[in-house]
């Protein structure tokens, strides 16, 4: 697609813009029962599948039996958790010699990106099955490395997107509550970074700016959320089963989020969590309590009006997200700790996605201006 925009003053001249989507997105209660049918119109029959022991524990017998009794041969990988580039190697040699024919990630967005890294080494098709919806990386080309410290180190990127991604409601609504909202977290903050990153001159994660549509899904994403997302948390934590909230919440946080965020690039709530994942006690929560709070950070780090800046702690506080510091069980945070994470920020690759520009002293004001209204939002 050759479409352009690139800003001199007032004039916009012509560039290739690219935008990017999985071959196939599945979504519904019993959606994983589709599989086999699936991997046959692959040519398929030795699957590996990649997931850690409580998945295995709590689905994996379901899906072996399902795939043995299709007459797929299947092997599972135990994922060990965290996702480092010595795993990626190991898992990928343990899949070779299994022989695999296609690879499987069936799991939380560690074990989806560590399977992506397996497939990417084997040169093999990926199916994607996501057993939470806590974050957008199912429907991506990117792994997020980290180190031995849980720090966010690189990330990789595959050749193309997932072949499928496979999204059984009926599971995802069992998983605890937590992550559910944590998948909203880390969604609602794209229409915010999409903006930014367009406005900025940035680049998404195919290397060019984007399309008018990529903005426009992660827009969809923002006002699904504000429409359905309290519904649709309010129906998963009393009744542990989908309805028509909580599919539209999970199309958002799962296939717009991921699409907008790819292909429409990112800004401030995201680089954050390259300082927060530093911070010894904020990095031990999940990735979409940390975008999410990250979020308000950018609002206020864009000067938005402070209705706005209310507004949108507010709704943040109903769905159950952090919205300030002791929300993370930080109570008190030294001069050095919000130095450190604000420099670890201004690392991040996306960072200049945003005006007025940032520097550290500015970043740390903000920090410290959305812990004081999340703050006043809560009362």
């Amino acid at each position: 697609m050759v479409v352009v925009e690139i800003s001199i003053g007032a004039i916009r001249l012509m560039t290739v813009k690219t935008i990017g989507f999985p071959g196939r997105y599945i979504q519904g209660p019993g959606a994983i029962n589709q599989i086999p049918t699936l991997l046959r119109s692959f040519n398929a029959n030795k699957a590996v599948i990649i997931l850690d022991e409580v998945v295995n524990q709590l689905n994996g017998s379901m899906l072996k039996d399902m795939l043995t009794q299709s007459g797929i041969e299947t092997s599972f990988i135990i994922f060990p958790g965290e996702i480092t580039p010595e795993i990626v190697k190991k898992l990928s040699l343990e899949a070779s010699k299994l022989n695999a024919e296609i690879i499987l990630g069936f799991g939380g967005g560690k074990t989806i990106d560590a399977s992506k890294g397996v497939a990417l080494n084997c040169g093999l098709p990926l199916f994607i099955i996501p057993t939470i919806a806590s974050n957008d990386s199912p429907t991506s080309r990117l792994i997020v490395l980290y180190n031995e410290q849980h720090q966010v180190s690189r990330v990789d990127y595959m050749v193309r997107n997932p072949d499928i991604v496979i999204v059984d409601t009926e599971i995802i609504s069992k998983a605890p509550i937590r992550f559910f909202i944590a998948g909203l977290g880390d969604a609602i903050s794209k229409k915010f970074e999409a903006k930014q990153c367009y406005e900025n001159q940035g680049n998404n994660f195919f290397g060019t700016h984007s399309l008018p549509t990529a903005r426009l899904l992660a827009d969809h994403c923002y006002e699904t959320i504000i429409k359905y997302g309290r519904d649709a948390v309010s129906q998963v934590k009393n009744h542990h089963k989908p309805n028509e909230d909580v599919e539209r919440a999970i199309e958002a946080s799962v296939l717009l989020s991921g699409l907008g965020f790819e292909s429409a690039g990112l800004s401030l709530a995201h680089a954050l969590t390259r300082g927060f994942t530093a911070h010894p006690i904020f990095s031990t929560y999940l990735h979409g309590e940390i975008v999410a709070f990250g979020s308000l950070v950018q609002l206020i780090a864009e000067e938005r009006a402070p209705h706005e800046i209310t507004n949108h702690a507010r709704f943040c506080h109903s769905l159950g997200l952090p919205v300030s510091f002791g929300d993370f069980g930080v109570t008190e945070i030294a001069n050095a700790e919000l130095d450190l994470i604000a420099k670890k920020t201004m690392d991040a690759p996306y960072i200049n996605n945003i005006s007025p520009k940032l520097n550290i002293d500015r970043l740390i004001q903000a920090l410290l201006e959305a812990d004081k209204a999340g703050q006043a939002a809560k009362q």
